[in-house]
């Protein structure tokens, strides 16, 4: 039997965004130490190890992008659900998504492993770290099902609107991934090293920790989900109706990350000092950026369990005060930065006065946008909590291949702002992805979601 199956639209707007966003915030934070640790251990073996790790961190995130774009399909489906109070599908939702993204999940580990070597022969891993990062890399792979699995029990959570549980488990298994860390790289007593690799053997069982906590909580019936072996029947409609949602958030996410990897080469070509002034800039952006999804996730789940319960006024007062408040915390974000754009580079790089100015150009000319980056995740989460993920998907493509590249590229190679160029085209792309996403929104097709009315 469902326990604790509080309706959480019930609450004020207010307080509802803060429970759940809050607890988000946290949960990404936590999550991106798993990387840091990595760095940090591996480190200690030397730059060519350091490298290996490296080379292979844009394929895992590439993987890891797909995985979202379905967990978030699975999240929208059991939030309206979870709104119009149909338990029953709830739990079957769940079951079915996690169904589905354990098959993904399975073909992505296997072609993964496969073609390892072909990957990173394509990314241009030299004779130096190839064997290292090959090791590193195939075992990263193996742990795709346990990554998309508990991607999954975090949406399912959230939608639900119990974003507590998973922070928690993630904080446990963070810290585990400290200690294993050196544990599997270095070796103790009768433990056996196994360098770089041994730091993707360390993720691979504190994920597969998580994966399995998360599995016993759905199945523990006392959040709002209570799994049943019958809901893993394959239904085989509800599982396409799933896939073609999230497919065009998975190729929104994977679009992103392939043009970050261009952006990354285009400032490369200006040299040393502008690849590390950009990677101390990003680490700042990348605050603003878990703050503002933490936002726009509550938003979707408010908004999604509202449009379920056929509530659409108080819908579309949560999207409009969700958007204020994102747009107004990070412009807030964004002109601390500015003022001490030059503090936090030297956070970083304490000792490289050509990194902090050019880190510090990067923060002062990007930062104060970050508000409207606040306002395009927010009403692109109420499209995706709407079910039309297809619209955010086409705004990333529109936006960022057809605005941000070629505007990068001219501004940066074809004026005197040189790399200053791609910073400028940065904050220009920001705005007017949410302008466009805010006409959308205005539009009000988000409002006609039939998402779920033939299950109700």
């Amino acid at each position: 039997m469902i326990k604790n199956t509080k309706f959480i639209p019930q609450e004020p707007v207010l307080k509802s965004i803060l429970r759940l966003s809050i607890p988000i915030i946290l949960a990404n934070i936590i999550q991106s130490m798993y990387q840091m640790t990595d760095s940090f251990w591996v480190g200690r073996l030397g730059g060519a190890a350091l490298a290996s790790v490296s080379i292979c961190s844009p394929i895992i995130f590439l993987a890891i992008a797909l995985g979202v774009g379905f967990a978030i399909a699975g999240s929208t489906l059991v939030a309206q659900y979870f709104g119009a109070k149909n338990y029953s599908m709830v739990s079957h939702s769940a079951a079915q998504t996690l169904l589905l993204i354990t098959f993904i999940s399975l073909i992505f580990s296997s072609l993964g492993y496969i073609f390892a070597p072909q990957i990173l022969q394509l990314m241009g891993a030299n004779s130096e770290i190839f064997a290292t990062a090959l090791g590193f890399l195939r075992v990263s792979f193996l742990a795709v099902i346990f990554n998309f699995s508990f991607f999954m029990f975090q949406s399912i959570m959230r939608s639900i609107g119990r974003p507590q549980i998973p922070v928690l488990i993630v904080a446990g298994t963070a810290l585990l991934n400290f200690i294993l860390d050196p544990l599997f790289i270095f070796g103790w007593k009768s433990i056996p090293g196994f360098g770089v690799q041994g730091a993707a053997v360390a993720t691979l069982f504190t994920q597969g920790i998580a994966a399995i906590i998360g599995l016993a909580i759905l199945f523990g019936g006392k959040y709002g989900v209570d799994l049943k072996i019958k809901h893993f029947a394959p239904d085989f409609k509800f599982m396409k109706k799933a896939f073609f949602i999230g497919l065009p958030t998975s190729i929104e996410q994977s679009s992103r990350n392939f043009v970050m990897t261009l952006i990354v080469s285009l400032i490369a070509s200006f040299g040393t000092t502008a690849v590390a002034s950009y990677g101390a800039g990003v680490n700042i952006n990348q605050v603003a950026i878990m703050v503002g999804v933490g936002l726009a996730i509550a938003n979707g789940t408010l908004v999604g369990q509202n449009i379920g319960a056929k509530r659409l006024d108080q819908a579309i007062k949560i999207s409009k005060i969700s958007a204020l408040m994102s747009f107004v915390v990070l412009s807030f974000l964004g002109f601390l930065s500015f003022v001490f754009s030059k503090n936090l580079i030297s956070f970083f790089i304490p000792h490289d006065p050509m990194v902090i100015q050019g880190g510090s150009n990067m923060i002062r000319i990007v930062a104060l946008s970050f508000g409207f980056v606040g306002l395009h995740m927010s009403y692109s989460n109420v499209f995706s909590a709407a079910g039309l993920t297809k619209i955010p998907m086409y705004l990333t493509i529109f936006s960022q291949w057809f605005f941000q590249i070629p505007l990068s590229y001219f501004l940066s190679k074809h004026t005197p702002l040189g790399v200053n160029g791609i910073w400028v085209a940065l904050p220009l792309t920001n705005i007017l992805a949410s302008f466009v996403a805010y006409i959308l929104y205005t539009k009000g097709s988000w409002k006609n979601s039939k998402l779920i009315e033939h299950d109700i």
